[in-house]
């Protein structure tokens, strides 16, 4: 499954715009109940006026708040980013850990975030259970565990290590563009002869092409025969 997920998604990547480990911390905050693409057209403004620890850890509430209002939950995620940027820079010289033990010890980092920075901001492999992720690896039967940090430790039995954030990746691009949570394209997935939940949505080719969704559905379709 690995593999075919790697011939339709070959350019999978982290979503979240982002040059620096700050800026995607920021980012996989804000993109709590929030879409990447919403948070895309926030984050130009929000890391141009804080570009530094520091400028979070002396943030004026109401300006921040105003700026990630678009997001969603903007009081407890300016609660969360105020706090990141006191606590990075009490504890780590302003800068951003690189080890899961110290990522979940800032506030607004769980296993998930951290699993996003290490994996993105330093190249350590790590397994990401967003709601896309869950969703497939159970339509898999690749696990029946419910608890996200369960399902990372699971999956990471099956999956070489150094392919953990790959797959992350994968996984999710296609849990977004092909299987979705209502309706999957069933009839246009590559992994369809390998899945034990196939027929949830449409098998027929010509019905679930037009549930495709993203850039890659050209390339996906081609790669299905139509």
């Amino acid at each position: 499954m690995n593999r075919a997920l790697a011939q339709a998604f070959p350019d999978a990547h982290c979503e979240l715009d982002f040059t620096t480990p700050l800026e995607l911390t920021v980012a996989t905050i804000l993109s709590a109940q929030s879409t990447d693409k919403r948070v895309n057209l926030t984050t130009p403004a929000l890391f141009k006026r804080y570009p530094s620890a520091l400028d979070y850890a002396q943030a004026d509430r109401d300006e921040l708040e105003n700026l990630i209002r678009p997001t969603g939950f903007f009081r407890n995620k300016a609660s969360s980013l105020i706090g990141l940027g006191q606590a990075l820079v009490e504890r780590f010289d302003g800068e951003v850990p690189s080890t899961m033990a110290e990522l979940v010890t800032l506030p607004g980092v769980g296993r998930k975030t951290a699993n996003v920075i290490l994996g993105n901001a330093f190249g350590v492999p790590g397994i990401t259970v967003d709601t896309h992720f869950a969703r497939l690896v159970h339509r898999w039967r690749w696990t029946a565990d419910k608890d996200a940090v369960k399902i990372e430790h699971s999956v990471g039995e099956l999956i070489e290590r150094s392919e953990w954030t790959m797959l992350s990746h994968r996984v999710i691009f296609h849990g977004r563009r092909v299987c979705h949570a209502r309706k999957p394209a069933c009839g246009v997935c590559l992994i369809a002869k390998d899945c034990p939940s196939f027929g949830l949505g449409p098998t027929e080719p010509a019905l679930a092409a037009p549930l495709v969704k993203g850039p890659e559905t050209e390339h996906l379709l081609a790669l299905a025969g139509l």
